[in-house]
């Protein structure tokens, strides 16, 4: 298994050193970079594609918060901080983990304990190579306008993350779940919506085609939109081609 990439977001020196420290043994990790604003964070994020993210909140440029509403790939979040009282927003926005500095070692090592114990990185087998299962739904209800819409899921072209809720994109509408994209797609048959990343599920039925361009892999869909394939998603995309 490839080792998870890291990226390390600090507007201090000795905060961005310590996690590198902290990090050493866990040798399934490897620090892909760092940044020491926001502005640059948002940046290498959609860049970098990291796995995991330790995230300062307040730094120049843009919070981490800020951060997190304006990058397109979603890694997994850690937040370190001096302030308690972000606390609540972080687990709100779906974070592995809230380091209040500053921090030891010991607690530290709970969290990467815990991200190791609760496989919070599925293995890439279970997206490449689904089960057919029974029992996944043919339509469901998403609010809207006060109301509840009944969606065939065959009308949808793809879903994005949106924090702790799911945007599903239809030929003709938008919609926002009340649930996050990972629930969406337990109810939603693998072997048709497939993975981009962490953050974006595709319907391939609406799949218009797949370009590769400086290393990297796009799907156009059939309303024209692009979307990128996070490096850990792409071993699928490339079975599916003949």
């Amino acid at each position: 298994m490839s080792k998870k990439s890291v990226l390390i977001i600090d507007d201090e020196e000795p905060g961005r050193r310590l996690v590198k420290q902290y990090l050493e043994p866990y040798t399934n990790f490897r620090v892909a970079g760092e940044c020491s604003n926001g502005l640059e964070a948002i940046r290498n994020i959609n860049l970098m594609e990291p796995d995991l993210v330790f995230l300062d909140v307040q730094m120049p440029g843009a919070s981490g918060f800020e951060v997190l509403k304006r990058i397109e790939h979603v890694p997994h979040v850690i937040f370190t901080t001096a302030y308690d009282r972000y606390a609540m927003d972080a687990f709100e926005a779906s974070a592995v983990d809230y380091l209040l500095k500053p921090y030891t070692k010991e607690r530290f090592d709970r969290t990467m304990t815990r991200l190791e114990q609760q496989h919070i990185f599925p293995a890439l087998e279970a997206f490449t190579n689904p089960v057919q299962q029974e029992g996944f739904a043919d339509r469901i209800l998403v609010e809207h306008q006060k109301r509840y819409k009944n969606i065939a899921v065959d009308e949808i072209l793809y879903l994005k993350a949106r924090g702790d809720h799911a945007e599903i994109y239809t030929k003709n509408a938008t919609y926002l779940s009340s649930v996050g994209i990972s629930s969406l797609a337990e109810r939603l048959n693998p072997r048709l919506y497939v993975r981009l990343h962490r953050s974006t599920l595709v319907n391939m039925n609406h799949v218009k085609e797949v370009y590769r361009d400086v290393g990297k892999i796009f799907v156009v869909m059939e309303n024209g939109v692009e979307l990128n394939v996070g490096r850990n998603y792409q071993p699928l995309i490339k079975e599916l081609m003949v």
